[in-house]
């Protein structure tokens, strides 16, 4: 097995900056009733024998760190490599980085003290169950310099997908050109952020970009080294679900009641997804609680009614409450006889006095951390 070092971008793109993100980086954005997003990423990882990773931070991480802890559920907590936490200010740095290139420039220390062959670059915007063992192997099968992950999708003009970096390809997949689509309406191979490179041609890359004041990883390594280096597509047609929108965030938390989809995230044989393990009191569903089509987490108390619904750990619902189509967030309260239904809440909210809050599909009311209403 290649030795590979992982580096995970944990928030990069200012089009994650939505309702969710206001306090947590999108790698701590909560899904699927017990998880975070950076739990997929890191499980991908691992799941390959990735053991040494940086995580790059930029801001709002501090729920981040409380979930990743050392590392230990993604036994990553190590003398030697595991999990390392790099700060978003390098050496003689004052500001935050906005791109994926300037956040490398400030971790080259890092990478360059590094001892693996191969390195790994991902976002963790995406719930996705990945097999980097075959993206491996087919990088070292075209020989190729950069390997992109990338998937066939059809952008509309009204996709959340949108700007998206789309490769034209060759029919042996190596990448013809590339560019930052921001309008169409057509079927498109649209990067989903992953790449696979050689640590020492990461480093010769990032280092030439800190002598001509290179900013972005896509158009100034990718784009402009297309007929310079060997760079392929890797095609991934798992099931995908890409967070860059409250709507987003809903749409992808919904295909989760899939058991289809749950089956091909959760239940792929060697490649489980890991969190942190909280030892919550099962949940406890009362007399009058009824529960259609919905995932419940543990140490919640039920005695209402809940339809197509995704409720977290410690989340209470009162006598005679009715939930549909709704994301509840940990610790959420709902007092008896209140109707929600298209509501996200974050944690910590409590909604009293017989409520009743409706929104729609595409309207979807949003309601902020510790909030009480």
């Amino acid at each position: 097995m290649a030795s590979i070092l992982g580096i995970i971008f944990s928030n990069i793109h200012n089009k994650e900056v939505f309702e969710i993100t206001q306090v947590r980086t999108i790698a701590s954005a909560p899904i699927g009733g017990r998880y975070r997003l950076i739990d997929f990423t890191l499980s991908n990882l691992v799941n390959h024998g990735v053991n040494h990773i940086g995580l790059v931070t930029k801001s709002n991480f501090q729920s981040l760190m409380d979930h990743i802890g050392s590392g230990k559920e993604w036994d990553l907590a190590r003398k030697t490599g595991g999990l390392v936490i790099l700060p978003p200010y390098g050496i003689n740095e004052d500001t935050i980085y906005n791109t994926r290139l300037e956040a490398l420039k400030r971790i080259i220390s890092f990478i360059n003290s590094a001892k693996e062959e191969y390195v790994i670059l991902t976002d963790c915007y995406h719930v996705c169950n990945v097999d980097f063992s075959d993206l491996l192997d087919f990088h070292i099968q075209k020989n190729a310099d950069i390997t992109c992950v990338y998937r066939t999708q059809k952008v509309a003009n009204d996709s959340y997908y949108l700007p998206a970096n789309a490769f034209v390809l060759a029919p042996n997949k190596r990448v013809l050109s590339m560019d930052v689509v921001e309008n169409v309406n057509e079927e498109a191979n649209v990067s989903v952020d992953m790449w696979v490179l050689k640590r020492e041609l990461l480093l010769s890359l990032v280092l030439d970009a800190m002598n001509f004041n290179s900013h972005s990883f896509n158009k100034d390594i990718l784009k402009q080294n297309v007929n310079n280096l060997k760079i392929y597509g890797y095609k991934f047609s798992g099931f995908f679900g890409n967070i860059s929108s409250l709507q987003s965030y809903y749409d992808v938390n919904m295909q989760l009641l899939k058991k289809e989809v749950r089956q091909e995230l959760f239940e792929v044989k060697g490649r489980s997804i890991y969190t942190k393990v909280r030892d919550s009191a099962p949940t406890l569903y009362c007399e009058n609680a009824k529960i259609t089509n919905s995932l419940i987490a543990d140490g919640c108390i039920i005695d209402g009614n809940v339809e197509n619904s995704i409720l977290f750990r410690g989340v209470k619902v009162g006598k005679g409450s009715v939930i549909k189509n709704s994301i509840l967030n940990q610790d959420t309260d709902v007092s008896e006889k209140t109707s929600l239904e298209y509501v996200v809440t974050d944690k910590n909210v409590k909604i009293y006095n017989k409520k009743e809050i409706k929104g729609s599909a595409s309207h979807l009311i949003y309601v902020k951390k510790d909030a009480s209403i």
